[in-house]
């Protein structure tokens, strides 16, 4: 990885606790966070990081030649919930990097998600910091242990015309009985995907999400489907596959809300 080599790091296995590198000065004490104080460093933001199942954060502010980096490494106790910090942080309209699992590289920021751990690196005062974010997030990336490639419910979004894609924690599509899985925004509609532990349990959800919306129509997609409209989701299609439950919302007018569907199934495993 780039200028890796010159970075050092001191990262316990435990506790991924960042040290600065050579050249830089350390300024203040070093930052220790749990779920139970984490709002008195986040000023009233930490609820989207205990959404995802935030567990600790380790930080350290380093300065060098007047530009100071705040250095934050946050355990998230799973690669998902990690990733999912990470996709909600990101801003959809920028182009992403491949550090980790998933990273986004911008003029005063630098985020990524590696296995367990979730990333942020924010430089100040105002400028253009990609380079120097760059080489420490690589550097970064390079001792953290864990998983490289994003969860693989990723991959079963179409990519093409894809706006967004994030981990929802609770209540995909504004609905209780969804309770944690994958939303992307198109313009064709929102697609969602939902992971049971077993189809049993997937056709389940299927027969009470039917009673959710009362009246359906049954639609030749995957192992069962249905079509219905919604106040709130206007026209949408869910069909089960497996032990997943999936599908499309606020489907654009003039679009085919099977074959959306069938070409999101043909998609997953």
């Amino acid at each position: 990885m780039r200028a890796a080599a010159g970075l050092l790091f001191a990262l316990t296995l435990l506790t991924a606790a960042p040290t600065c590198q050579s050249g830089w000065t350390q300024h203040g004490p070093a930052r220790a966070y749990t779920a139970d104080n984490l709002f008195e460093y986040m000023d009233g933001n930490s609820e989207g990081y205990l959404l995802y199942g935030f567990q600790t954060m380790q930080g350290i502010t380093c300065e060098k030649a007047g530009v100071t980096l705040i250095v934050d490494i946050s355990d998230f106790g799973d690669p998902e919930s990690a990733y999912g910090m990470f996709s909600s942080t990101r801003d959809p309209r920028l182009p992403s990097t491949k550090i980790g699992m998933g990273g986004q590289i911008v003029p005063r920021r630098a985020i990524f998600a590696k296995g367990k751990y979730y990333v942020e690196i924010a430089a100040n005062p105002e400028g253009d910091y990609s380079a120097v974010l760059q080489n420490w997030a690589d550097a970064l990336a390079s001792t953290l242990e864990g998983r490289t490639d994003p969860p693989p419910e990723v991959a079963c979004f179409p990519a093409e015309n894809q706006q967004s894609l994030r981990l929802v924690p609770e209540s995909v599509l504004g609905i209780h009985l969804l309770k944690r899985g994958y939303a992307a925004e198109y313009p064709s509609g929102k697609a969602f995907l939902v992971a049971e532990d077993s189809d049993a349990a997937a056709a389940a959800l299927m027969r009470d999400l039917r009673a959710h919306f009362g009246q359906t129509a049954p639609v030749s997609v995957a192992a069962e489907a249905f079509s219905a409209n919604d106040p709130y989701l206007g026209r949408l299609c869910i069909f089960r596959k497996g032990r997943y439950v999936a599908g499309y919302a606020n489907i654009a007018e003039g679009q085919d809300a099977a074959a959306l569907s069938t070409a999101f199934a043909a998609r997953i495993p």
